[in-house]
């Protein structure tokens, strides 16, 4: 994140060459580094925005080996860093090279302080609206698709796969455990693919009875049973030239695979009493909170279908595995439904959200939703309350469970610390240089995390 002003590393190794861009610049926030190891050093420390830098650096200071050196670990490391090196008429060559490996720009020797601020200035502006671009695109990949909220790296990586698919005429089986929100993946995969102007028809294979799961999936002729009184169309028609969408997929009978495997064979159907084939268009996305390998292997699923609904599977990790994800989706329900239900709550009180990020969820995402709903129904404040939520009997958050930024902090850089140390052998002065601390504040920090000698290891 930048600072009110941008932070600025002059990598420099002449002392009064130093002192005067350090007073150029008397307006921001300067560091100083004389050479390579130094300028990493401060990199890491200080993690400035704009660096400025001279090719000529020690030990060789006659051509710019070592500042492109310098040049190429600095960018390594930060590649956003805007990177400004010094030019002389006779070094345009270096400056060249330099652009070409990444710099942001060049000013030319002997300094001209007004033209030194100018392009200092412009770099900060460049690096501040990269950032403000890439603050953008993270919160977008907060809501990839209609009502799909999630920051999870792993979900994240789901909604890319989705994305690549949805324009893709393929078969989809979407797996994950009840609640995960399955239905809203595959109407997102609908609505982003080819056929998004044509009906998504979705059917729930466990709530209807076998008797009629059939006649719902083909439709029937009038007369070909006890009670069908005239033609009905059934699921895979109306669904024709969009997608069908299969849930609950598992808990389809065997008999019926059977009939919806030769329809995906040759996409034609007859109806229930019918003889006329009927050709239909469509895509399938089939989606189970159940395990569908061990059904094979238990002779109660298909394998010929498994392998033709299962184009391209898709697995949604549970809220659990999620970390993060059930904070955000309860403020998104939050502002959801409190207009619907006309209620004017504000939000949630700490130790409700402390709830809600370390209870295990184990119905997911539905069952975040009820809760949501029942506590901005129940809400007596501004504000929802751990009890709201029906926490008051759980033990999941217990007293002092969550952390404040201090002691996550804390914890993380002792951790590192421990890390460093164990990979330099406890060799304290290349634990500091990676760390890009000096030696005295790497023992200060080993003294204040108890940390010995030889406990990296």
């Amino acid at each position: 994140m930048s600072r009110a002003n941008p932070v600025v590393m002059i990598v420099e190794d002449d002392l009064g060459l130093r002192t005067q861009l350090r007073w150029a610049l008397a307006d921001y926030e300067v560091h100083l580094a004389e050479d390579r190891t130094s300028a990493l050093g401060t990199l890491r420390r200080e993690e400035p925005e704009v660096v400025i830098l001279d090719l000529g650096l020690p030990p060789d200071r006659d051509n710019a080996s070592e500042g492109l050196a310098a040049l190429r670990a600095i960018l390594a490391f930060r590649p956003h860093i805007k990177v400004i090196v010094a030019s002389g008429s006779e070094e345009r060559k270096n400056a060249l090279e330099a652009m070409a490996l990444g710099a942001y720009d060049f000013y030319p020797k002997p300094v001209d302080q007004d033209v030194l601020k100018i392009i200092v200035q412009r770099a900060w502006n460049s690096y501040k609206l990269e950032e403000q671009v890439l603050q953008l695109r993270q919160t977008a990949s907060c809501a990839p698709f209609k009502g799909f909220v999630t920051a999870c790296p792993q979900m994240l990586k789901v909604c890319r796969t989705v994305e690549r698919v949805a324009s893709a005429d393929v078969g989809v089986l979407i797996t994950g455990e009840s609640g995960t929100g399955k239905d809203v993946l595959a109407r997102a995969i609908h609505e982003a693919g080819l056929r998004q102007r044509h009906p998504f028809v979705a059917i729930n294979c466990a709530a209807i009875p076998e008797t009629l799961l059939e006649s719902e999936l083909f439709g029937h002729e009038k007369g070909a049973f006890t009670g069908a009184i005239k033609q009905v169309v059934g699921k895979i028609e109306m669904a024709d030239g969009g997608t069908l969408f299969l849930d609950e997929i598992g808990d389809m009978p065997l008999s019926l695979q059977a009939k919806l495997l030769r329809f995906l064979q040759d996409r034609t159907i007859v109806r229930v009493g019918g003889r006329k084939p009927i050709g239909v268009d469509l895509r399938v996305i089939a989606a189970t909170n159940k395990d569908l390998k061990g059904m094979m292997a238990a002779g109660s699923f298909r394998e010929d279908l498994f392998y033709r609904l299962n184009e391209v599977g898709v697995v949604i990790p549970p809220l659990r595995e999620r970390p993060g994800d059930a904070v955000l989706i309860a403020n998104y329900l939050l502002k959801k439904f409190r207009a619907h239900l006309d209620r004017s709550i504000k939000g949630f009180s700490p130790d409700a959200l402390a709830h809600i990020d370390a209870y295990s969820w184990p119905g997911n995402v539905r069952e975040l939703e009820n809760r949501i709903k029942r506590a901005i129904v129940l809400a007596e404040g501004k504000y929802i309350e751990a009890v709201d939520l029906d926490f008051d009997r759980g033990p999941e958050v217990p007293d002092g469970s969550f952390p404040t930024l201090r002691q996550a902090r804390d914890a993380a850089e002792r951790t590192l610390v421990l890390r460093t140390l164990a990979f330099t052998d406890n060799n304290v002065a290349e634990a500091a240089r990676l760390l890009g601390v000096s030696r005295p504040t790497l023992y200060e920090l080993m003294k204040s995390f108890n940390i010995k000698r030889g406990e990296g290891a």
